[in-house]
C-alpha cells in the first residue's frame, strides 16, 4: 500500500471527515498542522470556535483528500458540536500526557462523541506531547487499557518533534479506507447508490471488533 501527498488535478476519489477533540491545550491544533504542513508554531493561540484544513494523498491508487477538523476545548464552542460532527468517519481523542485531568475528561469527550456521530466512527486515542517524558502524569498502560476498553486505536505522539504524528493520521485514513475498499461501509436510511458522494454527507463504518485493531493499539513513542 502506497501513501503519496501533493496536489492533485484528478477527481477525488474520496472525501474523509476527520474531527480531533478534547480539552484545550492538549495541542489538537499543533498536531493538525504538524500532519497537514509539516509546521509547529510554539506562540500558537487558542483556537475559537472550528478550523480544518485538508490534505490530499493517495491510498492505494486512490485519491483521498482528507478534512481535518480542529475546534476549541472550551466549554462555551459547545454549541457547535452537532455541526461539528455531522459526517465525520473518524476522529482523534487527543489528551496531553502531562495533564491528568485532560485524560480523565476523555471519557466525556467519547460519550459526546457518540452521543452526536454515528456509532461506528472509526476513533483514536492521541497521548500527545509524549517529548515531555519526565513530566508524564497518564501511565501509557492506561491509556492502553482505556483504548481496548472501548474498542479504540491508541497512539502516543510528539507534535514538537513530529513523533508519530503522520503514522497516527495514516492509520486512521487507510482504516476508514480499508472498510471503504471491503465494502463493509453501511450507508445512513437515505442511501446515496453512488458510494463515495455519501461520504460527503455522512455513512455508518462497520468496524471489525478485532483485526487490526488490537495490533495497531502501540504507538512506540517515549514511556
Amino acid at each position: 500500500m502506497s501513501n503519496l501527498y501533493g496536489d492533485y488535478n484528478q477527481k477525488i476519489d474520496y472525501v474523509y471527515k476527520v474531527v480531533l477533540i478534547g480539552d484545550s491545550a492538549v495541542g489538537k491544533t499543533q498536531l493538525l498542522a504538524r500532519f497537514a504542513k509539516n509546521q509547529f508554531n510554539a506562540d500558537s493561540k487558542a483556537t475559537i470556535g472550528v478550523e480544518f484544513q485538508t490534505k490530499t494523498l493517495i491510498i492505494d491508487n486512490k485519491i483521498v483528500k482528507a478534512q481535518i477538523w480542529d475546534t476549541a476545548g472550551q466549554e462555551r464552542y459547545r454549541a457547535v458540536t452537532s455541526a461539528y460532527y455531522r459526517g465525520a468517519v473518524g476522529a482523534m481523542l487527543v489528551y496531553d500526557m502531562t495533564k491528568r485531568q485532560s485524560f480523565d475528561h476523555m471519557t466525556r469527550w467519547l460519550e459526546e462523541l457518540r452521543g452526536h456521530a454515528d456509532k461506528n466512527i472509526v476513533v483514536m486515542l492521541i497521548g500527545n506531547k509524549c517529548d515531555l517524558g519526565t513530566l508524564r502524569a497518564v501511565p501509557t498502560e492506561d491509556a492502553e487499557e482505556f483504548a481496548q476498553r472501548e474498542n479504540l486505536f491508541f497512539m502516543e505522539t510528539s507534535a514538537l518533534e513530529s513523533t508519530n504524528v503522520e503514522t497516527a493520521f495514516l492509520t486512521i485514513l487507510t482504516e476508514i479506507y480499508r472498510l471503504v475498499s471491503r465494502k463493509t461501509l453501511t450507508a445512513n436510511d437515505d442511501a446515496d447508490p453512488n458510494g463515495s458522494a455519501g461520504l460527503l454527507k455522512g455513512t455508518k463504518i462497520i468496524v471489525p471488533s478485532h483485526d487490526m485493531k488490537s495490533g495497531e493499539k502501540k504507538g512506540g513513542c517515549c514511556v
